[in-house]
């Protein structure tokens, strides 16, 4: 139980950094309500299942070598520990946000779909992170712990985008350039720690 919920907690620090999608989340619950905010948000979680299917299906049966748990390792320690730093440089950035029409909430989801399926990085993302987490969970446990690790990262994701379209939408004053950066930070130094401890699985790989 306390590895899914270390699981859900990674999701919650992958949707966290200030970014493209949150930063349409923002403005869509700003202007346009939960509704809209939480749309763009399960749009951007559609992308990521995309992405993940894609990760397991072409990576998961070649996962038992050393060769690639190592490099899955050392890729996802890359990307978390430069995505945390990245987060917290930028922490005090502020967001704008501009007002904005209202679209249906059918443009709402696509308009997150699109925001994350186009983001260079979103594939970056999935086959460094992902990646290592089915490195670490192949080995130890069998199918069906790997597809409930999944899910547990989705449910991360989902809680990250209900708090953000709740708070967008309900406390507008709340959301100054102070506080989202506040958010950025702690989820950048969260994220580096993850990726310091996948550092520490590739060096056992390598030299242990």
């Amino acid at each position: 139980m306390s590895a899914f919920f270390g699981y859900v907690i990674l999701g919650i620090s992958l949707a966290a950094p200030i970014g493209p999608v949150n930063a349409a989340q923002i403005t869509k619950g700003i202007y346009g309500g939960f509704g809209h905010a939480w749309l763009v948000g399960l749009g951007a979680m559609l992308a990521d299942a995309i992405y993940m299917a894609i990760v397991y299906l072409g990576v998961f049966h070649f996962l038992e070598t050393p060769f690639m748990q190592t490099l899955l390792w050392s890729f996802g320690c890359f990307v978390l520990i430069y995505t945390g730093v990245d987060s917290i440089i930028n922490a005090k950035k502020e967001i704008k946000m501009n007002k904005m029409k209202n679209d249906s909430l059918k443009k709402s989801f696509f308009y997150g779909f699109l925001l994350s399926i186009t983001n260079p990085l979103s594939m970056m993302f999935w086959l460094g992170i992902f990646g290592s987490v089915l490195a670490k969970t192949v080995t130890t446990y069998d199918l069906d712990h790997v597809i409930l690790y999944s899910l547990a990262i989705f449910v991360g994701l989902f809680i990250w985008d209900v708090t953000m379209a709740f708070i967008s939408s309900s406390f507008r004053k709340v959301l100054t350039a102070k506080l989202l950066g506040l958010i950025s930070a702690i989820s950048g130094l969260s994220l580096i720690g993850f990726g310091l401890y996948f550092g520490v699985q590739a060096i056992k790989l390598l030299f242990f």
